[in-house]
């Protein structure tokens, strides 16, 4: 099969090839053998390029947490699908299991869901990490309920633009960052009730004002430590700031006094350390997801498409900021 290998940390160009690997065969009887339809392309998989896997002595090695694609064998235990079935899922791509930048791949099928019936194998690959993720960030680490303000960071961004989706559904006042009038239009039409240029507003300031002063009842930082520092003197009294990120050694003095809760949302973590009854929980994510995709009432926006052998553009396309919502690879 045709796969993207990382052969050591470094440079995208310098470091991702494309070559033929033999495909990979099942090796438990829970496993189903998948056709990759396509593969997106997310912010970790550019660090993992970066800075090295999760894992030692595991190079060379496949990237590409989120897949899609169409089972083409099953092992004689699986009864959750069958061979035609359209998966998606997010598995792989650390260093411990094959990543999906890939024509093949191999997993138990405790980790695939059905793919929404409404998208193609390229919108269904955009989605698993960057939806578990938000719903991760919101609902479970940030505790939203009907009626509280949200604050949520590079809202036209892969986790940000189903942040923005995911807080209206559960009832809330979005308030959207954004860098551009072009994602402003964007984070509008997916429900955020206003929105603010950090490039030329103070988001703070602005925050506070919306607000009475107030604050919001909870932020989402999808961009880092400096962020997420000027975040708590935006964030109400009492209210919780959610971060994706780590955030260094930031003085979370101003947040004590605000008694704020303070949240990670790492979704890799199930993963990376076997917690199969949260990995479980991920799977009920997007299982409801895609009803809500199927329904119309969620959107995946993705803004390029690139072929296989285009991985190492899309890393540097995606290292240099400003992604819009989703980049995919189309395998098949």
């Amino acid at each position: 099969m045709k796969a993207i290998v990382m052969t050591r940390p470094g440079p995208a160009a310098e470091v991702l090839e494309l070559r033929d690997l033999p495909e990979p065969a099942l090796t438990a009887p829970t496993q189903i053998k998948v056709r990759l339809g396509a593969a997106g392309v997310n912010p970790i998989d550019t660090k993992v390029r970066r800075r090295g896997l999760f894992y030692a002595d595991a190079l060379p090695a496949v990237l590409g947490c989120d897949g899609a694609g169409e089972v083409v064998e099953a092992g004689a235990e699986v009864d959750r699908f069958r061979v035609g079935d359209r998966v998606w899922f997010c598995n792989g791509g650390l260093g411990a299991e094959q990543g999906n930048y890939a024509e093949y791949t191999v997993l138990d099928q405790r980790w695939a869901a059905p793919m929404p019936a409404t998208l193609d194998f390229v919108g269904a690959a955009a989605g698993p990490l960057v939806l578990i993720t938000a719903w991760g960030a919101l609902y479970d680490r940030g505790r939203l309920q009907p009626g509280q303000t949200v604050l949520v960071h590079a809202a036209a961004g892969g986790v940000g633009h189903v942040a923005v989706q995911l807080a209206k559904r559960r009832g809330a006042r979005v308030i959207a960052t954004v860098g551009s009038p072009e994602k402003a239009a964007l984070v509008k039409r997916w429900g955020a009730d206003e929105t603010i240029d950090y490039r030329t507003q103070d988001f703070v300031a602005e925050v506070n004002a919306l607000t009475g002063g107030r604050g919001a009842d909870l932020v989402l930082d999808t961009v880092g430590p400096e962020a997420f520092r000027r975040s708590i003197d935006c964030t109400a009294h009492f209210g919780d700031l959610v971060t994706l990120l780590d955030i260094g050694d930031t003085s979370l003095a101003e947040a004590r006094m605000r008694n704020l809760r303070i949240g990670f949302e790492l979704m890799l973590v199930p993963m990376l350390r076997k917690l199969d009854e949260a990995r479980d929980h991920h799977l009920e994510i997007l299982r409801t997801c895609g009803e809500w995709i199927d329904a119309g009432k969620l959107e995946l926006y993705v803004s390029g498409v690139h072929p296989l052998e285009e991985a190492a553009r899309v890393h540097e396309f995606i290292e240099a900021g400003h992604t819009t919502g989703k980049r995919v690879l189309r395998i098949v």
